[in-house]
């Protein structure tokens, strides 16, 4: 009899436990609670490659179709009929080269705001950061970015366009724009969730906002004293810092990058916030 109620005593001395509560203070993130869930941060990342090109019969030709048919179309149409300028630059040239980063940022921000929609079931069924999953759905476009990266050296080449030192460049504006689809992504994902508009509102707000950034056409359109108002809009900075970065031709206006930088911190820190407020009841919502 003894010697069970001191099995009893050593077994529950070695109970632990582990204490969920939610964030209290405006400004405490989990952002140390994504790091301490690394394993499945990237783990998310390998499935939502995996489903991406399970049972296609192209596989990744479709991220290389994507950039190379929107250039074709947009050199046919803005280069050729309507005679857009191009900076010195070639069309086809041109337009790839802001094609790339605008396609990385364009399906990022899907992917991360229907991120908690798609895996509604994991935040029904047990815990874990939720900031993880928008996380999780914009790294995974790193990789078609990588594919279309290495497109757009193969055309340099093909005209005769020599790299630059600015090439070193590409990954910080890179990093800007994967960073814009996080921002604007930790605001819609968990609208989407409540207000299923959202989704479908998406394809249309991303077309906009394609005619409102400096993808077919330079930012020496815009009238000088109005381009500063324009990089507000933070797809600027990054498709002229990428298109500069890349091609290695016209001076870069840092001010825009700068307010583009701006408007992109804002976002994200405010996003952020809005986050870790609503991601309480996600899971009773979604």
């Amino acid at each position: 009899m003894s010697s069970d109620l001191s099995t009893s005593i050593d077994v529950q001395q070695d109970l632990r436990y582990t204490l969920i509560r939610p964030t209290r203070g405006i400004f405490e993130f989990e952002v140390g609670a994504v790091a301490d869930h690394l394993e499945l941060l990237l783990f998310l990342v390998w499935r939502d490659l995996k489903v991406r090109y399970k049972q296609t019969a192209l596989g990744v030709v479709w991220v290389m179709l994507q950039p190379l048919v929107s250039m074709i179309i947009f050199s046919v149409i803005f280069g050729r009929l309507v005679g857009v300028p191009s900076d010195g630059v070639p069309y086809p040239l041109f337009a790839f080269a802001a094609l790339v980063p605008w396609n990385f940022f364009a399906t990022s921000l899907n992917r991360c705001s229907l991120s908690l929609v798609a895996d509604s079931n994991l935040i029904s069924k047990v815990y874990f950061p939720r900031l993880i999953l928008p996380i999780a759905a914009t790294l995974a476009g790193f990789v078609d970015f990588g594919i279309s990266f290495a497109m757009s050296i193969g055309l340099l080449a093909w005209y005769g366009v020599h790299p630059t030192a600015a090439l070193l460049l590409v990954p910080l504006f890179a990093a800007l724009g994967l960073l814009t689809a996080i921002a604007v992504g930790l605001w819609l994902a968990p609208l989407n969730v409540r207000y299923r508009d959202v989704g479908i509102a998406l394809p249309f707000l991303v077309q906009v906002w394609m005619f409102a950034s400096p993808v077919i056409y330079p930012v020496s359109l815009v009238p000088r004293q109005w381009r500063l108002l324009y990089g507000l809009n933070p797809m600027v900075g990054v498709i002229e810092g990428f298109r500069m970065a890349l091609l290695g031709r016209g001076q870069l206006d840092w001010s825009i990058v700068a307010a583009s930088a701006a408007v992109v911190l804002v976002l994200l820190f405010g996003g952020m916030i809005y986050f870790s407020r609503v991601e309480q009841t996600l899971a009773d919502v979604v």
